[in-house]
């Protein structure tokens, strides 16, 4: 959406720019640098800001680094030197992009750093239900295997992936890519997209949703998280999978109906799911999902690996100089 602005972007001289971070501990915890950010001005990087102080530490700055400190309409208004906003991550969510365009502040994201990575996380959901790596290596090491009277022996049923559906719900970069997975593992790929993808990999199958839930042996998740589809993951949908398949969300945490997830998994009604978003992070202990059977959870790392942040800095930096040079890379909000 373009919206009229308020007043007009001044792009800054690099040697006066104040840059803060205001969020940077994720990203970069110690391995990796933040040297070429810090050779474009004077940059205050902070590891967590907590919502009461972040008026205080992005007073002043012309460009303001977030991955999930949240800037609302509220925090923007009392920020009168800002005039770049760099989200450190795909999804811009924590930034009101109307109220930034209203002010002539760019706002900018990161797309597409963490295909690969993302990519990878899914299978190992999906492959911990199959293969049940981690079950039998305890096993091993509780002596099984050596009192074993067989060569061999296994405690939990072994799936292989060939001839299984997977069901993939929004086909974007990191949706297409899962995919392309599945078809090397020779499963039969059905998706679902909002709108028709302008590229389809060979072999996938398109249709509607609820054919996607019901025909799947595997559902994963690779949609962008909105307004209009925040817990579209419902009882009533749930209520189409299979008893014997499996759920996978990498995508946002506030898609599913974590309860009627949850309740979904303790009636056995599917018969597990593996997690890297929550609705709420770091979780409340009262979540239903962290004592949900057959629930595997993992805290939001499948962006995370070092490849992924050595990407994400690097596109972050270059967004920052496209900025510099009023050129118009990943910006999201129209201005």
């Amino acid at each position: 959406m373009i919206v009229p602005f308020m007043r007009r972007t001044v792009i800054p001289q690099e040697k006066n720019m104040r840059i803060v971070v205001l969020d940077g501990h994720t990203l970069n915890p110690g391995d990796l640098s933040w040297a070429e950010l810090q050779s474009l001005g004077d940059c205050t990087i902070y590891d967590r800001t907590p919502p009461s102080d972040t008026v205080k530490r992005a007073q002043g700055a012309e460009v303001l680094l977030t991955n999930k400190t949240v800037l609302n309409k509220e925090i923007i208004a009392q920020l009168p030197c800002l005039k770049y906003i760099g989200v450190l991550a795909t999804g811009y969510n924590v930034v009101d992009t109307i109220a930034a365009a209203q002010q002539g502040i760019w706002v900018t994201n990161v797309p597409a750093y963490s295909t690969n990575s993302v990519t990878q996380m899914v299978f190992a959901h999906i492959l911990h239900f199959t293969n049940h790596v981690a079950e039998h290596s305890a096993s091993v090491r509780k002596g099984t295997w050596c009192t074993s009277k067989d060569f061999c022996f296994w405690e939990y049923p072994l799936t292989e992936l060939a001839g299984k559906t997977l069901g993939i719900v929004g086909l974007g970069k990191i949706g297409s890519a899962v995919a392309t997975a599945a078809l090397a593992f020779n499963m039969r790929v059905l998706a679902t997209n909002r709108s028709t993808p302008p590229v389809v990999p060979e072999g996938v199958v398109l249709t509607d949703l609820e054919s996607v839930f019901r025909q799947s042996d595997i559902v994963s998740l690779h949609c962008p998280l909105n307004e209009q589809n925040q817990k579209f993951v419902n009882a009533a949908l749930l209520g189409q999978m299979k008893s014997t398949a499996f759920f996978v969300n990498t995508s946002r945490g506030p898609l599913i109906d974590e309860a009627a997830l949850a309740d979904a998994l303790n009636q056995e009604r599917i018969a597990g799911a593996g997690i890297d978003v929550l609705s709420k992070e770091p979780p409340s202990p009262d979540c239903p999902l962290l004592t949900a059977k057959n629930c595997f959870i993992t805290p939001h790392i499948a962006w995370a690996t070092r490849s992924a942040r050595e990407r994400l800095m690097r596109i972050a930096v270059d967004n920052l100089k496209a900025f510099l040079r009023n050129e118009r890379v990943n910006v999201v909000n129209g201005v």
